[in-house]
């Protein structure tokens, strides 16, 4: 192995190092090691003076690799590659050593801090005199986008990257697109109709011929890396051909079995065979088999029998559908937290105690009561309705320790859209603090308190029950400290946002990783808040976070931009740093095939072969394989052995 010539420099990153580690120290340490032949420590390396430095520095003392000693290589590795490369040598010559978050930010004490900063970065030094000059993988591009996820933000995202000019793949897994949005009465704090701003949107993407929507359907598969993902999907029948169907809803009418609507919550039913709401897209009815009859053998078939187009087809089956692109977006939504888990609260069991979706039914012109706010166990207008805030959010002991972020919005929408249907009403908000950051946010519950007289007090409800044909209340004022007692007609939670059903085994087959709340998480929360640890897979909506619509829809659009961005050149640069057979040792186990996550590696005349384009460099193969027959190009045995012998050394 020809002896390298190595530059060590280290970051002072303001205090963040050094006021934990002896940076000069440090970089004396290294300049005693054998292969390095520069060493220096700066206030900011990633600055532009401190960028610079380096460039200079490897041309002026003949460098041929570089080990930056800073922060996260999350942040700075692909900003000290590439000053290696306007230096003339390879980026892939270049490690970073991480002494802030895995050193001085975990240290109190400055000797063992400094101490652990020379074995980091001895052992750095160590990798990267056996590193290789490699250079980049171009790799082609799939100009075709799948986002996954119907509600605002899969339909914002879908229409700015169509209207870029890439064709888009919307997957939604229910028989419409629209999400809890279409749910909604009106948005805050505007007050203007939900389904007359976000309809306009639908029939957009049901008509642009950029966008194929697939309805009904659902991920099963991923495999492939950025550029070139191979998404496997299964669709799932309707029963009807929304090409045939006229919508006469003669079927209905014949339909012996009743539900719970779900669009409304299980405030109204529907049946067997239904359109979820009057502005679905696509516009057809689905036959749900679930509450059907029955389908095999078939024990109703009242529908077929009246349906003079002849659309609906009991044959149908499911198929799945693979559709290769080069990102992802996924937008996969929220759901309220079940209002069975808070006891206190009756469990859901206690009649005229609604969740916050409920009551925008119970406004809503399109909804349960036709815009009527009644009440839903005797049909009659409530006169005293109490809304409780925070309801299984920021409870860290019994349920969400995060804060919803928007449910203090909500909830003084509802408390002015109660006022405005029963204007002699009387509306009771209990509350911990009021969160209202948004523009014209405060000004809104301002005058939900003044214009609309809701009653706010401060305070937590300790429970509630049924007696005497109300829902009575038993909280404690905390300003006044004088317990309250209310008899309401009706109350309303403002219960938690948590990811949507299924968003769990999603993450796994796009292979994200997920927060600890649950939530899909981002690479960088202020660098890269749309991105996810995959490459090429994107964020946007709730499914990242708690957020209201128009942080949604910022957020959606972002994430297109990304996709844009990404795929704006027919080939991207895949990272050189893949793994390599050697084929002397390779018996042809398969135990490396088995163990790839990206499948990207294949038998072929009984000798493991690594698909470049698909390998990401994990290394699973190469701790699976028994004869060390398979490596990670600069991350081999040889230099994982000498950073642990480097560790070790006193």
């Amino acid at each position: 192995m020809t002896k390298k010539r190595t530059g060590v420099f280290v970051c002072h990153c303001g205090t963040n190092i050094a006021a934990t580690v002896d940076v000069s120290r440090l970089a004396k340490e290294m300049a005693g090691e054998e292969t390095v032949a520069f060493s220096r420590d700066y206030v900011y390396m990633c600055s532009d003076p401190g960028q610079n430095s380096v460039i200079e520095a490897i041309k002026e003392n003949n460098l041929d690799s570089v080990v930056v000693t800073c922060c996260s290589p999350n942040l700075h590795e692909k900003t000290f590659r590439d000053n290696a490369a306007r230096a003339g040598i390879s980026g892939f010559t270049c490690e970073i050593a991480n002494i802030r978050e895995q050193c001085s930010w975990v240290h109190k004490n400055r000797d063992e801090a400094t101490a652990k900063a020379i074995k980091i970065s001895r052992s750095a030094v160590r990798r990267v005199a056996r590193n290789q000059s490699l250079e980049p993988i171009a790799v082609p591009v799939t100009r075709r986008v799948m986002v996954i996820g119907g509600g605002i933000a899969g339909i914002q995202a879908s229409l700015d990257i169509a209207n870029a000019g890439l064709e888009v793949v919307l997957v939604e897994k229910l028989a419409t697109i629209g999400g809890h949005m279409l749910q909604l009465s009106e948005t805050f704090p505007t007050l203007d109709c939900s389904q007359c701003i976000l309809s306009p949107k639908m029939v957009e993407v049901s008509r642009h011929p950029k966008i194929t929507l697939m309805t009904y359907s659902e991920v099963q598969e991923v495999s492939g890396a950025v550029g070139n993902f191979r998404v496997k999907i299964l669709q799932k029948p309707t029963y009807v051909d929304p090409e045939a169907c006229k919508l006469c809803d003669e079927c209905t009418v014949v339909c012996p079995v009743v539900v719970p609507n779900e669009h409304d919550l299980g405030l109204t039913s529907r049946r067997a065979i239904h359109i979820p709401f009057a502005q679905a897209i696509p516009a057809s009815y689905t036959l749900d088999e679930d509450s059907c009859l029955g389908l095999n053998p078939i024990r109703c078939g009242k529908c077929k029998d009246v349906c003079e187009a002849g659309a609906i087809n009991y044959d149908m089956l499911p198929k799945t559908v693979v559709e290769d692109v080069g990102a992802i977006v996924v937008a996969t939504g929220f759901d309220l937290y079940p209002q069975e888990k808070i006891l206190e609260y009756g469990a859901g069991n206690v009649e005229d105690v609604l969740d916050g979706l409920q009551f925008e039914r119970l406004c809503s012109a399109s909804g349960a009561t036709k815009g009527h706010v009644l009440r839903p166990s005797d049909q009659k207008e409530p006169k005293d309705v109490v809304f409780i805030q925070c309801v299984g959010s920021r409870d860290p002991a019994q349920h969400c320790a995060y804060c919803s972020k928007i449910c203090c919005m909500y909830t003084a929408k509802h408390a002015r859209l109660y006022k405005h249907h029963v204007p002699d009403g009387r509306a009771y908000v209990f509350y911990i603090d009021i969160r209202s950051g948004g523009k014209g946010y405060e000004e809104f519950v301002q005058r939900a308190m003044e214009e609309d007289e809701t009653v706010y007090l401060r305070g937590r409800v300790s429970k509630l029950y049924r007696k005497d044909g109300k829902v009575r209340v038993l909280g404690t004022d905390t300003l006044t400290g004088e317990n309250v007692e209310i008899d309401a007609d009706m109350v309303v939670l403002a219960l938690a946002m948590q990811p949507s059903k299924g968003t769990e085994e999603a993450a796994k087959v796009l292979k994200i990783g997920r927060d600890k709340d649950g939530f899909l998480a981002e690479a960088h929360p202020k660098l890269k808040p749309v991105e996810s640890v995959t490459g090429g897979i994107y964020l946007a909506g709730c499914a990242q976070g708690p957020k209201d619509i128009p942080e949604t829809v910022s957020q959606a659009s972002a994430a297109a931009a990304k996709v844009i961005g990404l795929l704006s050149s027919d080939t991207l640069n895949h990272a050189p740093t893949v793994a390599r057979v050697r084929r002397s040792h390779c018996t042809g186990c398969e135990m490396c095939v088995t163990a790839c996550p990206y499948k990207a590696i294949r038998l072929e005349n009984g000798k493991a072969v690594v698909n470049e384009v698909l390998c990401e460099g994990c290394g699973s193969c190469s701790a699976t394989c028994l004869r060390a027959a398979i490596e990670v190009k600069n991350v081999t045995q040889l230099q994982v052995f000498d950073m642990i012998e480097a560790c070790l050394t006193v």
